[in-house]
């Protein structure tokens, strides 16, 4: 997908981790994890990863994916 203002791909956007220092979770309180790979900030406390769209982290609930045991296990290495 391409934003038709500037030409450029909305996956080739980044998430500035600065961020991290700021945000936390909306249901825990918690710190986040960035994911680069999935593009989302991560809860292990909540058990919920929130996507990151066009470099924008969406924080709500409802819109978080709930992490399976093969995230949780990523989580852990």
């Amino acid at each position: 997908m391409t934003d038709t203002n500037t030409g450029v791909g909305a996956e080739t956007r980044r998430f500035d981790p600065k961020l991290l220092e700021l945000l936390v979770c909306p249901l825990t309180k918690r710190p986040l994890i960035y994911d680069s790979e999935r593009q989302e900030l991560i809860s292990r406390a909540a058990q919920l990863a929130y996507p990151i769209r066009n470099g924008i982290p969406v924080m709500l609930p409802d819109d978080a994916r709930t992490l399976d045991d093969a995230d949780n296990a990523k989580l852990r290495r």
